[in-house]
């Protein structure tokens, strides 16, 4: 199923996102992990890319695997940052073959060894030129992109970051999902900005649960996600107490889907860091809301 086709359904859904693993050491594991989530019957799932090497082989036989077995429709990301035009077609060719119709079109994060690196001579320098690829190469795929309520970290400001989305959008992009936020506020001032700019594309907020405290820094750091007093507050009682700060974090991120699915928004993508248990308690919580 073809993910612009889900999220025009009248109907609330959560999908997850999950991760492939960094090495064939622990594939098995991570593939345990995703097909626990796979079996709790997601809207959908996409798998994030594994840059370069072997390990991005990973994110389709993960993908590949979850559609086959659990008929759970997939997103795979697929990333071209200093990518060749080469690996990228490689790669196209690799998903179309494994009957994957949906592909996260990102331009990825620069390996800490090519920062300051001349980039002029790079085949892609931004998600856009993925996108415009991706639709060349198959008009069937479902292209998805994603966005920042809280400004792009490379973006001069908001207007400019909401000028460039909208060429992406102009590309090919079906869909959208957002960064992580804790403020559903955020979220709704971007909504209006780019509904506001002609952006009619569904968009799709992503939630994070933050299951313990060291994963705040991280979030902070990965997206520059403004933290609430609120949150702050209940990582400042917790955060010593794993057990309690996994419960508290999973009821901050229901509290934020239960506001998002009352203020209008139907469909939301959870970042579930491979966490069988953290997805499980949420869809617990969300029971009557999705049935």
């Amino acid at each position: 199923m073809k993910i612009k086709d889900l999220l025009t359904e009248d109907k609330l859904t959560v999908s997850f996102e999950v991760f492939p693993p960094k090495s064939e050491s622990n594939f098995d594991s991570v593939k345990h992990a995703t097909e626990e989530i796979a079996k709790l019957r997601p809207a959908f799932m996409s798998v994030t890319y594994g840059a370069g090497g072997g390990t991005s082989k990973y994110t389709l036989e993960i993908a590949k695997n979850i559609k086959e077995q659990y008929n759970v429709p997939m997103l795979a990301h697929l990333t071209c940052v200093s990518s060749t035009r080469q690996t990228v077609q490689e790669r196209i060719e690799d998903i179309k073959n494994a009957g994957i119709e949906n592909v996260m079109a990102l331009r990825g994060d620069i390996p800490q060894e090519l920062i300051g690196a001349d980039r002029s001579k790079w085949d892609y320098h931004h998600a856009i030129e993925l996108v415009r690829e991706l639709k060349e190469s198959n008009s069937e795929f479902c292209i998805g992109g994603a966005c920042y309520p809280e400004i792009h970290p490379e973006s001069a400001n908001q207007k400019e970051d909401i000028k460039y989305l909208k060429e992406k959008v102009h590309a090919g992009c079906d869909f959208l999902t957002t960064q992580m936020f804790f403020d559903n506020n955020l979220l709704y001032n971007f909504l209006y900005k780019i509904r506001e700019a002609g952006i009619t594309v569904p968009i799709m907020p992503g939630i994070m649960p933050i299951t313990n405290a060291n994963q705040v820094d991280r979030a902070i750091k990965l997206s520059g996600s403004f933290m609430p007093q609120r949150f702050k507050s209940l990582v400042d009682k917790f955060g010593y107490n794993p057990e309690a700060m996994k419960q508290a974090g999973i009821a901050y991120a229901t509290d934020q889907i239960i506001d998002l699915f009352a203020n209008g928004i139907k469909n939301v993508h959870v970042y579930s860091m491979n966490k069988p248990d953290v997805a499980q308690k949420i869809l617990e919580n969300l029971s009557a809301i999705l049935n």
